[in-house]
């Protein structure tokens, strides 16, 4: 199981990186903006990032960039494609689920640009994006939550599916809002969780901590000689 960060900030990867043990990064365009910088200023400081921290290198720390969303022809998204992947090569492809993404996400993977397909709601999407090979599916979580949908029979469905086609493809759990969800993911058999800073802290605390924390002071101050 490998866990990723949903950032573009550098002071969060980095803490995330030091603390959280990220395995790599996935962004879109909100998250962009959140950084306060311009699109390609904000890849080329993860790309620094890279460097600083010797992580570069196809293989050893993915970066999910998304192309511009506004593009809705297939081509159009697989020349903004390669522009992208030729600024680092730990980036991969963001790439909208729909007719002309996955022409362009199976192309793409033919020229050997990785590809993380998004915006994933349905099985059936995520059939097809393992059919066309793409090196990832990103299935939303937390948006199907929020609407009252079962986020826990979809992803395991979706799961059971990949592993019994026998898909390459690898399970991005994304939009993981929180640990309840986390532990759910884990336990079906994603690949991957990816989940802001917030919630991979949230996930970390529990008020019978707090409770017990503060019986053990207690106790520890009313102990003679301490």
């Amino acid at each position: 199981m490998k866990y990723y960060l949903d950032s573009a900030k550098i002071n969060e990867i980095d803490y995330a990186y030091k603390y959280y043990k990220i395995d790599g990064i996935t962004t879109n365009p909100r998250h962009i903006q959140n950084s306060g910088k311009p699109f390609l200023v904000a890849i080329n400081d993860i790309k620094d990032w890279l460097i600083k921290n010797d992580l570069l290198g196809k293989d050893k720390f993915p970066v999910s960039v998304e192309i511009n969303p506004h593009l809705d022809n297939h081509e159009d998204m697989m020349k903004e494609a390669r522009k992208i992947a030729s600024i680092c090569e730990n980036f991969v492809i963001k790439i909208p689920c729909n007719v002309e993404g996955c022409k362009a996400a199976k192309l793409l993977e033919e020229e050997g640009i990785r590809t993380n397909v998004t915006l994933v709601f349905s099985p059936s999407q995520a059939i097809q994006v393992g059919r066309i090979g793409a090196r990832f599916v990103s299935p939303f979580i937390g948006w199907k939550e929020n609407s009252g949908e079962d986020t826990y029979q979809y992803m395991s469905t979706l799961v059971n599916i990949y592993k019994e086609k026998g898909y390459k493809t690898e399970i991005i759990a994304a939009a993981v809002r929180n640990g309840k969800q986390m532990a759910e993911v884990t336990e079906m058999g994603c690949d991957i969780i990816t989940a802001g800073l917030q919630v991979y802290e949230d996930a970390l605390t529990h008020p019978f901590t707090d409770y017990g924390l503060k019986v053990f002071q207690d106790a520890w101050d009313k102990t003679e000689g301490n």
